[in-house]
């Protein structure tokens, strides 16, 4: 026969069981591994070969001190005084990720985007571009012929265009130079960082990871961040790695929370969000002022003028309010059914929701942004 205090421990196991989300997700979906990040590459350089769409340089004097000093650094000298009118150059700004673990030799994709007028990158050529970090250091050298994602035609003052002609991509068209160095594992630990903050999933993580590599390998240092025991070796750390990412934990139930954007009227709700016992009154009141013309024509031979009379009108519509009662505990579908009910807009769901709140009926934190 069981002890009481045995029975009344595993019912409520049971009960903290059944409390738990369904849906486990991965470590992977829920945290990411700290070091282990993209890094933002930017470079100057030159668009050339456009045809006629390019900078006009009176308006841009970057871009032709810019082809001065190239054409300087490759041995060519332009006599004292000499007035450049290019059309088919162009400045821009290069742009590229540089991935984790990125090593010399491996490309990357390229953004470019025009800095000054140019009308098109359509057709033109990338010269070569050092990539710097926000330390300085070239990462990366791009150079490439461009790919425009745009279309567009001119003729008689007439322009149409599709998308923009101003901004081009080259797949693969950096190559790494330099790697970022990597401090994945050092002095054994590794640093979890949760997605969002959260004391219950970090707890859940924590024991998902000891349970499954043993006591003590993993500790919540709070409820963000996870520091967790690694292997020495490299190679038992990718595979440690690799299983850790693909424990499955059942998350904890996000904070109610209502997110309204009070310039564009829209309204966002999680699941979480309920509401308590509450009775919602709705109604629409519509003024239109407007004003009629009428013209008075005199009678012929009269001898009287044409007169333009202003006649104002006033009309006043108050469409029947409607009242619903939303019992306590409605989940988020119910709420707007409600809404819906009474055919409130996204501007009337905003002052709806807010006199919700300070009735005390809205259980979930109200955010305008």
């Amino acid at each position: 026969m069981r002890r009481p205090s045995t029975i009344l421990a595993a019912t409520l196991l049971a009960a903290l069981l059944g409390a738990q989300p369904a849906q486990a997700e991965r470590i992977k979906d829920l945290a990411s591994i700290a070091g282990v990040r993209h890094n933002q590459l930017m470079g100057y350089g030159i668009v050339v070969g456009l045809d006629g769409t390019g900078d006009q340089t009176t308006q841009t004097p970057f871009t032709v001190q810019s082809v001065v000093s190239m054409l300087q650094q490759m041995g060519v000298n332009l006599p004292p005084g000499a007035t450049l009118q290019l059309k088919n150059v162009a400045a821009v700004t290069v742009t590229a990720s540089l991935p984790p673990f990125a090593q010399p030799g491996q490309t990357l994709d390229i953004t470019v985007s025009s800095m000054g007028n140019a009308k098109s990158l359509r057709g033109g050529t990338l010269l070569m571009t050092p990539l710097k970090g926000a330390d300085g250091q070239v990462y990366g050298m791009a150079q490439g012929n461009l790919v425009v994602g745009g279309a567009g035609a001119a003729a008689g003052g007439a322009q149409v265009q599709v998308n923009h002609l101003s901004v081009g991509r080259i797949s693969g068209g950096a190559t790494v130079e330099r790697a970022v160095p990597s401090v994945l594992g050092e002095n054994q630990q590794i640093t979890l960082e949760l997605n969002s903050t959260d004391f219950t999933t970090a707890s859940r993580v924590v024991t998902a990871i000891n349970d499954h590599f043993g006591a003590g390998i993993a500790s919540a240092q709070d409820a963000r961040v996870i520091r967790v025991r690694s292997p020495s070796s490299s190679d038992q750390r990718v595979a440690f790695l690799g299983v850790l990412e693909g424990l499955e934990v059942n998350p904890a139930r996000t904070a109610a929370k209502v997110i309204m954007n009070a310039r564009t009227g829209s309204v966002v709700m999680n699941q979480s969000v309920t509401l308590e016992n509450c009775a919602i009154s709705h109604g629409n009141l519509s003024v239109t002022i407007g004003t009629d013309t009428l013209v008075s024509q005199p009678r012929p031979l009269s001898g009287g003028r044409t007169v333009v009379v202003q006649s104002p009108q006033v009309d006043l519509r108050k469409e029947p309010g409607k009242v619903i009662n939303v019992k306590g505990g409605a989940s988020l579908a119910e709420v707007v059914k409600a809404m819906n009910a009474i055919g409130a807009s996204p501007q009337d769901l905003l002052s709806i929701l807010q006199a919700l709140k300070a009735a005390g009926s809205l259980r979930a934190e109200l955010e305008i942004i």
